[in-house]
């Protein structure tokens, strides 16, 4: 049987002052509130608030799941290490696996994500294409050893997560099945009560071809968005190929210029009086195989880590010694007559432009009127720079804003990746085996608590919707003994016995400090309880959201506040 929880009895252990180590509202707000607290370096115990919260946002995702027809189950969160051998990912994910062995000194992976545990699981099983397609799911705990774990439950080693699996005997089942993802996905972002923008982005240590990420909007947001307000287009910088204006050079001869003591764009640009955007910038890297390239960026834009990779394999950047051994000069790189063994590269932004500013490889001196095809070549047109904000949109043209998202779920279209290396094959229509088409679908559940707050908080705490907060109504008893405290406790077992969740202030605490840490919690609604208001009849009901406070008579305070609660608890199931 449902009942309330009394706040003399709550484990919420709550904090007046900030905590220095927490730099975000999330963070601080949740260990202020009793949320949530620290065990080590992203690590974090989730005390019954912050669970009833991530409960109520697992509820979600299950309902979304299952209403497009994935089936629930679990796994170990320990995976064979042999897995992982299978599919490359042992050497390649990097030192966030963690990796460990048993007594026997067998290997294990402490789950990260669970793609090969779930292509292990159905390759034996899903033998023909009239079993398909299936998506299974679980809900679970996750681990991934982060070099600097930091922002409370936004970038934790240990996390909450959904991930589910798609398997498709075709690319057109594949398709529909990720469809059918991003559209719950979508749902679950609106009932969580997440502003959240689908955005095309890069696939990661995932891999696979195809990749959105739901990106709740918020300043705190480690992502760097840009969108197009007159499309609805979005990506992360990282996998946006930025459509951005370049001024064209002067046009004419190719002539060498003396630029004494210019180190950097900003100084090019002003020494010649032209904008960054009509100067080329030279990039020296090693790409994966050893093999040495300068690769030329407009001036105003930067290269991106993540595209680089794509395009260059394992690179790096050249140190200021092999830069010498190649015979390149920082500040005075450019593709007109490079050194022997060095090729160009070039950004696709650039690939239309003909009149180039750049450096003459030689020190103290750059090349006006550089133009590709007559006074050099480039051997590689490439897409490495970060999009950024005024770039334009690659669907309409139009110029494109800038935001910060902190990513909550992400979709992916596998295809044969894990499939081909694991031996995963089926029987098709036309009797010939074939490799499964998979997709893989992840929610960040814990992460998106701390979304959620980012988004909901004001000056007195957080402001959780209805639909995740741990309780939706606190019924505050401004005296804790009497009439005062047996009206307080007949209302909080009516509201409860309507359906509601409800919390009873009944400590015997000032009633300023009551309110104050009512507001710090969130709860949605508050029901004051007071001597003159039972006099009268009414109790004052406040909306933690608006802060707007209204008399509601006390037989129908139920109704009153079921209508309201109810739709809000519902968000858009039903739509």
């Amino acid at each position: 049987m449902k009942s309330y929880m009394k706040m003399s009895r709550l484990y919420a252990p709550t904090l007046k002052e900030d905590p220095t180590e927490a730099e975000l509202a999330s963070h601080r707000l949740l260990l202020r509130a009793g949320f949530i607290r620290k065990e080590a370096a992203g690590l974090y115990t989730y005390l019954p608030l912050a669970w009833r919260s991530i409960r109520k946002i697992e509820q979600i995702c299950r309902e979304e799941q299952e209403a497009i027809g994935s089936q629930e189950m679990m796994t170990p969160i320990l995976t064979d290490g042999e897995f992982w051998h299978q599919t490359g990912r042992w050497d390649n994910y990097g030192p966030e696996l963690m990796r460990i062995k048993d007594r026997h000194d067998r290997e294990f992976v402490l789950g990260p994500t669970h793609e090969e545990t779930y292509t292990a699981l159905v390759r034996d099983e899903l033998r023909s294409y009239k079993q398909l397609p299936v998506t299974l799911y679980h809900i679970q705990d996750k681990f991934r050893d982060e070099l600097r774990p930091r922002f409370g439950l936004m970038r934790g080693r240990e996390f909450i997560m959904k991930d589910a699996y798609s398997f498709s005997a075709d690319q057109e089942s594949l398709q529909q099945c990720y469809d059918d993802q991003k559209g719950a996905y979508a749902r679950f972002c609106a009932r969580c009560g997440l502003k959240a923008l689908p955005v095309a982005a890069d696939t990661g240590q995932i891999g696979g071809d195809t990749s959105v990420e739901y990106m709740a909007l918020a300043e705190a947001g480690e992502a760097e968005l840009v969108y197009c307000e007159d499309c609805g287009f979005a990506a992360d910088t990282e996998a946006a190929t930025a459509a951005c204006e370049v001024t064209e050079g002067v046009a004419g001869e190719m002539r060498k210029v003396e630029t004494p003591g210019i180190g950097t764009i900003a100084d090019l640009a002003a020494l010649m009086k032209v904008p960054e955007s009509a100067t080329r910038k030279a990039i020296a890297l090693v790409d994966g195989d050893g093999k040495p390239w300068v690769v030329i960026v407009p001036g105003d834009h930067e290269v991106n880590d993540v595209k680089a990779e794509h395009a260059f394999g394992s690179f790096h950047m050249m140190s200021d010694e092999e830069l010498e051994e190649y015979g390149l000069h920082k500040g005075f790189m450019g593709p007109v007559n490079l050194p022997a063994g060095v090729s160009c590269a070039a950004d696709i932004a650039l690939k239309g432009s003909e009149w180039w500013l750049v450096g003459a490889n030689q020190p103290g001196y750059h090349l006006q009127s550089a133009k590709p095809g007559r006074d050099f070549e480039v051997g590689r047109w490439v897409d490495v720079i970060t999009a950024k904000p005024g770039d334009t949109c690659p669907h309409c043209g139009k110029p494109l804003s800038g935001a910060r998202g902190i990513e909550c779920g992400q979709v992916f279209q596998l295809g044969t990746k894990y499939s081909a290396s694991m031996g995963a094959t089926f029987m098709d229509v036309d009797g010939k085996e074939k490799p499964l088409q998979m997709g893989c679908y992840g929610i960040g559940i814990s992460r998106t608590l701390a979304a959620i707050v980012e988004q909901h908080h004001d000056e007195a705490g957080i402001v959780f919707p209805v639909s995740v907060a741990p309780y939706e109504v606190a019924v505050v008893a401004l005296d804790a003994k009497g009439e005062v405290l047996e009206t307080a406790t007949d209302i909080a077992g009516r509201l409860t016995d309507a359906g509601l969740d409800v919390i009873l202030d009944d400590r015997k605490e000032r009633p300023g400090v009551k309110f104050a840490e009512a507001d710090l919690m969130g709860f949605p609604y508050q029901v004051v309880i007071g001597k003159r208001g039972i006099k009268a009849g009414v109790v004052e009901v406040k909306c933690r959201e608006t802060g707007e406070r209204e008399d509601v008579a006390l037989d129908g305070l139920a109704s009153y506040l079921t209508a309201r609660i109810v739709p809000a608890r519902q968000g858009l199931l039903t739509e």
